[in-house]
């Protein structure tokens, strides 16, 4: 099994996210990825500025993957899209069947993001015939699903989101504009105020969901590091940390670490806010052991 490291879902200035990836890049984290993924809208970091980014992340030893959009909602952001496919050099993670379709004209092979609807494995072999290399198991199924679906070994390899906040749906219309009273098409980017998104809570002020723009997200952060040694049984690749903080780095460079040394069994402290409920099939913002 690979750690790998998630697209920054978040939208930091720029001198931090270079910051963060330089950062990454001294890490042992083996797999990155990074690019926009939620909205087209924050410019803090063009595409030029992420394929220096991960070339720079290349250099240093790391295998990059460029993830791109999970909606894509108006014709610049297809042909942005065309660029990124068309890269030359790294493999994408497709995050909207645009991406796929794309990737299949240019005869790119590409990693199948967790955004698109895949409940099967007949979708899963088709996507593979169409050069899906890996794909992002979707957040809300269970461990039960994904060891029956990939119960006779797939040729494309498995990677299951365990640790960080959930990515759980995507809208046309911006949240965390609306919060502020400000219409999406001058929306001022002002998701920058909020590094782990928008916290929304319920009457009774229990946290429900974190609005992240177009993204809502859970309020409680996934931890299912205590079930690598499950998941390496079920016959998972890679375990996915979605970065929300710098911590995230050395919370993913303990797991190689403990991968590296065959402690898969470890122990790992967990916050009172986390959630795991989706794994065990129940749900998905209920602590189960």
């Amino acid at each position: 099994m690979k750690i790998s490291l998630g697209p920054l879902l978040y939208c930091w200035e720029k001198q931090q996210v270079i910051d963060f990836y330089q950062q990454v890049a001294n890490s042992q984290i083996p797999l990155v990825y990074l690019g926009e993924a939620v909205c087209s809208r924050r410019r803090e970091l063009k595409w030029g500025d992420y394929l220096e980014l991960a070339k720079m992340l290349k250099s240093a030893g790391k295998d990059v993957v460029l993830s791109t959009l999970a909606l894509i909602e108006a014709p610049s952001e297809y042909t942005e899209l065309k660029r990124q496919v068309d890269n030359g050099e790294f493999m994408i993670e497709a995050n909207d069947m645009a991406a796929v379709y794309l990737a299949k004209e240019h005869k790119q092979p590409f990693v199948c993001g967790a955004s698109i609807n895949n409940y099967n494995r007949a979708s899963l072999d088709i996507l593979q015939r169409l050069g899906m290399q890996r794909f992002v198991m979707p957040v809300e199924l269970s461990k039960t699903w994904l060891s029956q679906v990939v119960d006779k070994k797939p040729s494309f390899e498995v990677e299951v989101l365990g640790h960080g906040y959930l990515p759980l749906a995507h809208s046309a219309r911006c949240f965390t504009a609306r919060h502020s009273q400000l219409a999406k098409d001058s929306c001022e980017t002002v998701c920058r105020q909020y590094s782990k998104g928008l916290l929304a809570q319920t009457q009774e002020a229990q946290p429900l969901l974190r609005l992240n723009g177009i993204q809502t997200q859970s309020a409680s952060c996934v931890d299912l590091r205590s079930e690598i040694s499950a998941m390496v049984k079920i016959g998972v690749d890679v375990f996915r940390v979605s970065p929300s903080s710098l911590a995230c780095i050395a919370k993913a460079d303990a797991l190689v670490e403990a991968l590296n040394s065959g402690a898969m069994d470890a122990q790992y402290p967990l916050s009172d806010e986390h959630c795991n409920g989706y794994w065990f099939g129940e749900a998905g913002l209920k602590s189960l052991s």
